[in-house]
């Protein structure tokens, strides 16, 4: 397995400022020799705030098994709700998908077979990317398009509007953003006629992103007669991610390196460097993220559900499909 770190910008590009040293970057998990491969970029969750070690590598090495390159992708979050992000998510997954396509022959990448897979938060900006593409210019990859040939939205956060997850919003535009901010960044406002086809899942039972927002997602797709598989499962808490006993477990693999931003930050509250807004909260966060380096870590109300954990063989046979 070629297995490196890949860092998404020079120094001087990237200026988000509670960035705290980290740098947004894409893990490779490649198969080795020159057989051209589908690629799977995974996008993990986390509210915008921080990426979820959850929905990185263990995902990552569950689609790997299936003969595909991966690529995880840890871009930048507001863990303190300090520094609104705006476009700087969508900035670093459009760079991913640009060195993507521009490395496809070093890295034996097929250029007609590059999915996207975004969990919660994470799916928001997967669908961002295609949805948005001609938002953001990138003048080191002016002729490289970044719409994914397939995209899979796993518990998508989608909408701003009532039904929203709070805490996106305001990891994304901040306390106070508008209804026409807001609006600019619902997901089912915004479908182009070019859009790829989507494969969706969600569970009823998710407390934390209600199903709805699967259902306008559904909906905003039909009306554009944009291809597209949703599935609805009646058990199973948000962050499901592949559902297996090894999630439950917490064995997500031995570093946790989707958290560097937020070790960064932590890092730099507890020696002074960085004064919250909110002091209590950052504690709060402290004692999270530090609890979450205990090897005996386990969360009593993390259940694995099996009819949950088919989302997975469904959607290796939805991606074949529309490969073939």
């Amino acid at each position: 397995m070629k297995h490196e770190r890949i860092n998404l910008w020079n120094p001087e590009e990237y200026t988000y400022p509670l960035a705290c040293g980290f740098m947004p970057n894409i893990r490779t998990y490649f198969h080795e020799g020159s057989k051209p491969r589908p690629c799977i970029l995974i996008v993990p969750g986390g509210g915008y705030t921080h990426c979820s070690e959850a929905e990185g590598e263990i995902v990552a090495r569950t689609f790997y098994d299936f003969g595909w390159h991966c690529a995880v992708l840890t871009y930048t979050c507001n863990l303190l709700f300090m520094a609104p992000l705006k476009d700087q998510p969508l900035k670093d997954i459009t760079r991913a998908m640009h060195i993507l396509r521009r490395n496809r022959e070093d890295w034996h990448i097929d250029p007609e077979r590059i999915a996207v897979m975004g969990f919660s938060a994470g799916a928001h900006l997967a669908a961002s990317l295609a949805e948005f593409k001609d938002r953001i210019h990138d003048p080191l990859y002016p002729d490289l398009s970044v719409m994914p040939n397939l995209l899979v939205l796993c518990y998508p956060v989608v909408t701003f509007g009532p039904l929203a997850h709070g805490n996106s919003i305001r990891a994304l535009l901040g306390e106070n953003a508008s209804w026409q901010e807001k609006d600019a960044y619902s997901l089912e406002k915004h479908i182009p006629k070019d859009m790829c086809p989507v494969f969706i899942w969600q569970t009823m039972e998710d407390k934390s992103v209600p199903v709805e927002n699967s259902y306008l997602m559904e909906m905003a797709l039909r009306n554009r007669n944009i291809p597209f598989e949703h599935h609805v499962f009646t058990h199973g808490r948000h962050g499901l991610s592949v559902s297996t006993q090894q999630w439950e477990d917490c064995e997500y693999g031995d570093d946790p390196y989707t958290l560097e931003q937020c070790y960064a930050v932590l890092e730099q509250v507890k020696n002074g460097t960085l004064v919250p807004d909110d002091e209590a909260y950052a504690n709060e966060m402290i004692f999270k993220f530090d609890h979450r380096k205990d090897p005996e870590m386990r969360d009593p109300l993390r259940v694995h559900d099996k009819d949950a954990a088919a989302w997975v063989n469904l959607c290796r046979a939805w991606l074949e499909r529309n490969w073939d």
